[in-house]
Formats: C-alpha cells, structure tokens, sequence
C-alpha cells in the first residue's frame, strides 16, 4: 500500500501527496481531477505500482476534497495552474527522479489539462499521458511539447469538445509533437469508476491498456 508523505518544491516549500511503489522503478506522476486526492486517485496510483512503476499523485489542494461539482468548480477555480506545474508537478518529477529513473506524468480532467501545461514548463519529465484536459494556448503552446505524449478523449464531453480536440490535434500536427490521440464513444471522466453515471468500463479498460503500453515504451 501507499503512503502520505511530502516532498520539496523548486521554491523550497513542501507538497504533500501519495506515494505507491517501491525500488528504482520508472515513475509516474499523477494529477488529481478537480475533486482533489480522493480513494479514487490513490486507487489508480495503486495500480500503477502493481505494474512496476513509482506513482506519486501531489495533493494540489492540500488535504482538501470537493464534496460536489459546484465545490469543486470552486476549487479548481481558485488554484494557480502554473504555480502546480511548476512549483507542484516539477517537485514530484524531480523527487522521483533522485532514483536514476525516467518520469511520466499523467492526468485527469483538470489534471489532464495540467499534464499538456507541465509537458511544456516542466523540467524532466519524460513522457506524458493526458485524460480530457484540454489547457488555455496562452498558458501552454500545444505546438511547443518536445516529449512523446498521449490522449485520450470523449466524444460526448461538453468541454474538451470534438471541436477543440480536433484543434488540439492541429496544434499537435503544427509543431511536429510526437502523439497518439484516441478518442472513445464516451463521456467526459469516463475512467472514473466511483462516478457510475459516466464510466464507461470497455472504454475505460481499452485506455488503462493504452496507457501502461505506452508507458512502458516511453519510460521503462
């Protein structure tokens, strides 16, 4: 099982978050959705580690947890996005790259928008896995990611649109970035199984798989 635990930022302050896996393995950095470090992300870092990775998931709204959409919107809306990508996502790459491993940083929703943010200000990080997150091009030039990266889309989301993943893919094809997209006959937070009014279990199983082979390739 994981722990709590914490660990430094560039700026010498600390974050807290879960650690899962042992050894030198290859890690993974996961970003929370807007709920915050709930069962269901300790889960996924869970599964992680039984794959032979490191997963360290940073707990971006410090011990806090959305009871419901409207609070997490709130607190979604009131963190700073680069301070966590570059202050919170650069301390866990960096801390798990004291074992001589290669990272991965992987995400979810606002996490996912977070993982595309990272691929382009975060130092270190060698691969990158987004889940429906899509970020604001003043924020982080899609064009600019220089490290291999994957995605993984619904059809049937609301915000990260097929329109704006086609201009995201776009974005992709302009600066030569080195991607795989998928897209799944699904909705948005389809790999959350705690949220059984989305989650979609082939499709869900269909990406799992994806992700850990891609995973694999890029950072084993």
């Amino acid at each position: 099982m994981g722990e709590l635990m914490e660990f430094k930022r560039p700026d010498g302050k600390t974050c807290p978050g879960y650690l899962a896996g042992e050894g030198d393995a290859p890690g993974v950095v996961l970003i929370q959705e807007w709920w915050g470090l709930n069962e269901q992300m300790k889960g996924l870092a869970e599964r992680l580690a039984k794959e032979g990775f490191r997963a360290l998931v940073p707990d971006l709204y410090r011990g806090k947890i959305a009871k419901d959409g409207d609070e997490a919107n709130h607190m979604m809306g009131e963190l700073n996005f680069i301070d966590a990508a570059e202050q919170d996502v650069q301390g866990a790459v960096s801390f798990l790259k004291e074992k001589p491993s290669k990272v991965g940083v992987a995400g979810f929703c606002m996490g996912g928008a977070l993982t595309l943010i990272s691929a382009v200000r975060v130092q270190g990080m060698d691969a990158g896995v987004c889940f429906y997150g899509i970020p604001p091009a003043a924020v982080a030039d899609p064009k600019t990611i220089k490290i291999p990266l994957q995605c993984h889309f619904a059809t049937q989301d609301d915000w990260c649109t097929p329109a704006a993943v086609d201009a995201l893919e776009a974005d992709f094809k302009a600066g030569n970035v080195n991607y795989e997209l998928f897209r799944y006959d699904a909705q948005h937070a389809f790999m959350n199984e705690k949220r059984p009014e989305v989650y979609a279990e082939e499709c869900a199983a269909q990406a799992w798989d994806r992700t850990l082979a891609f995973l694999k390739r890029a950072i084993f």
